[in-house]
């Protein structure tokens, strides 16, 4: 049974909901002092176990879990950094302060341990920090609220969902145990439902054009029903949803040697009625995140065409999930529950494991 439509209200929707999949998602396009480039992603994704149907999680004897996954890319070096911890300990005392507040730690951390965050730390400005990113986000824009209400119909299931589109962005990075001091702007993403999304496919993409306008575009497949939008938030705060989208994948792939899927690397997305047709290239070609049976691409891109009929450049993210894999749990079993058991048995024979 679908739950009755309640419209989002802010603050008290940016904390945690009682349903069976939530996440708390951020990435973002940065530059150094010596104006070189990277991008990020962080993710912080809650579940009900016995109700998401992602099988290697179905074993933990808890009725939440949290899990997160996030990645550097060094645009200059075409390199990709990812970090997937497979199990998340939040803090007892997330989720309770008025303002969005969680703490935890990832306990396979090669050497000790980071506390994380993503917290709301005043009335615009936002907060991340994992083991690899310290970050201050300052919200330039009203939230963009996906379908206009936020809430999506997606023809099998139900989904909240709303963005923050222009993110101002400062802090610092850490590539190769070497923290860069970075600035630039980033995007965010908040979704809960009451489904499962482990056998689903999406093509999912957020431009940031330097015009200060953003949009956001998917396709989503359910196996029977595909649905395609686009939301768009302009430099002047006015917001307009579109369902007459185009989302255009080209034959060129990059074929991941682990899980041999075929992921498109260069899109067109247009939008007729808005005089739109924008063309989406990935910077760095290998970008693929594995947990599990469950695989996908996410990575920045580099955004041209036309907006109204006008040249735009900017800059976007991309993600593309359940395309076909031959990786399997029991390789993802061996590859990182394993491995992330023994770093925890060396922390603690180090006693590098504090009071969290």
């Amino acid at each position: 049974m679908r739950k009755e439509y309640i419209p989002i209200k802010f603050p008290l929707d940016e904390s945690t909901h009682d349903c069976v999949v939530e996440w708390w998602y951020f990435n973002g396009h940065l530059k150094d002092e010596a104006n070189n480039e990277y991008s990020f992603m962080d993710c912080l994704f809650k579940v009900d176990v016995k109700k998401v149907k992602i099988p290697f999680l179905s074993k933990i004897p808890l009725k939440t879990s949290y899990f997160s996954h996030s990645l550097i890319t060094d645009a200059k070096k075409k390199k990709f950094y990812h970090h997937i911890a497979p199990f998340s300990i939040v803090s007892n005392d997330s989720f309770s302060k008025p303002l969005l507040y969680i703490n935890y730690l990832n306990p396979e951390i090669r050497n000790g341990y980071d506390n994380c965050a993503i917290e709301r730390i005043n009335e615009s400005d936002y907060h991340i920090k994992n083991e690899d990113i310290d970050l201050i986000l300052t919200s330039t824009k009203e939230p963009l609220f996906e379908g206009d209400t936020g809430y999506l119909d997606l023809g099998s299931k139900t989904t909240y969902y709303y963005s923050l589109t222009n993110l101002k962005t400062s802090g610092r990075i850490k590539i190769n145990d070497e923290w860069i001091n970075v600035t630039g702007k980033s995007w965010m993403d908040h979704q809960w439902a009451d489904t499962s999304y482990s056998k689903d496919r999406w093509d999912w993409f957020s431009i940031q054009l330097d015009n200060d306008t953003e949009m956001v575009c998917f396709i989503y497949d359910d196996g029977n029903i595909k649905t395609y939008l686009a939301d768009i938030s302009y430099a002047d705060g006015r917001q307009e949803h579109c369902e007459n989208v185009k989302i255009i994948p080209s034959k060129k792939c990059w074929i991941s040697p682990k899980s041999k899927a075929a992921y498109p690397l260069v899109w067109k997305i247009k939008l007729p009625e808005k005089n739109i047709e924008l063309n989406l290239k990935a910077k760095v070609e290998n970008q693929e995140m594995l947990f599990g049976s469950i695989n996908y691409f996410e990575g920045p891109l580099k955004v041209e065409g036309l907006f109204n009929g006008e040249k735009a450049t900017g800059v976007g993210f991309m993600e593309l999930v359940g395309y076909p894999s031959e990786y399997s749990n029991v390789k993802y079993v061996g590859d990182e529950i394993m491995k992330t058991a023994n770093r925890f048995i060396l922390m603690a024979k180090k006693k590098t494991f504090g009071k969290f």
